[in-house]
């Protein structure tokens, strides 16, 4: 999907109220775009569609919002079908909506488990399920935003790569079914990105995980938005933004050994300083 390609198209943002979601939507607006964004609390939500009309490309792109929370099956289906009747069925739909809370494994309540699958799984579920009926005739792009630790399993994050590797496997067969209707499906797999939501992680993120997260780089979540459009326009499957991110995942795919030896041994080197 080229640059150009947004002109005109409707473009649903799930959890684009902030972060990631609430900067690939100032992006596709900058395009040509008419957003409709999703999110959970209505302050945010109404101070995102103020900062998307400003990045419009012309005053006439409509911007629109509804409140949402994406873990709500029922919810979902009756807010987003009343979004259809109002602006009309999505060309592309960017799933973005997503939380994580690490901790240790056995510090990990199971309402934190159920609450993080919920969100980071059920919620592209929920989505897919409601509007896909709608996209089926005319054929668009769905966008569902993993993390690279949907594709390499991290110290602390035991709930969160279980939502995360689970929305890979679920984009990759999604992908193959939706071919035959001319909908392609990407899996974003942003690193650490500052935005709102990372700043929430590192209150509750064990020394080992800071410490194996500390040598790569930190994005910004315009620059995140950028490599997501470059990689719609390629109609790449996995988006990974950035060079550490891509090195990574080439090196886990590559040597999984080497990259489990070299995060053991930084799990071992903060337990020793302890």
């Amino acid at each position: 999907m080229k640059p150009t390609d947004f002109e005109n198209k409707q473009v649903y943002v799930v959890g684009g109220s902030l972060g990631i979601g609430l900067s690939i939507a100032m992006r596709v607006a900058s395009l040509g775009s008419h957003v409709t964004l999703f999110a959970r609390r209505k302050e945010p939500l109404d101070q995102a569609v103020a900062a998307v009309s400003t990045a419009r490309k012309r005053p006439t792109q409509r911007i629109a919002a509804w409140q949402l929370d994406v873990g709500d099956h029922l919810r979902v289906s009756q807010v987003m079908t009343q979004a259809v009747a109002a602006v009309g069925a999505p060309d592309v739909l960017i799933n973005c909506a997503g939380r994580a809370y690490p901790r240790r494994f056995e510090d990990i309540s199971y309402e934190q488990f159920d609450d993080t699958l919920r969100v980071n799984l059920y919620g592209c579920w929920n989505t897919v399920h409601t509007l896909l009926p709608h996209m089926k005739p005319r054929g668009g792009y769905i966008v569902n935003t993993a993390s690279i630790a949907g594709l390499i399993g991290v110290f602390g994050y035991t709930d969160y790569c279980a939502s995360k590797f689970g929305l890979v496997g679920f984009s990759e067969a999604l992908r193959s079914e939706l071919k035959p209707y001319n909908i392609s499906v990407s899996v974003l797999c942003p690193p650490d990105t500052d935005t709102p939501g990372f700043a929430i992680e590192n209150q509750t993120k064990p020394e080992e995980t800071r410490a194996i997260s500390a040598t790569a780089k930190v994005m910004s979540a315009e620059a995140v938005a950028d490599a997501l459009i470059r990689g719609m326009a390629r109609r790449s499957f996995l988006i990974i933004p950035g060079v550490d991110g891509r090195l990574g995942v080439l090196a886990k795919r590559l040597f999984p050994g080497l990259v489990q030896r070299v995060m053991d041994r930084t799990v071992r080197q903060v337990a020793h300083r302890r």
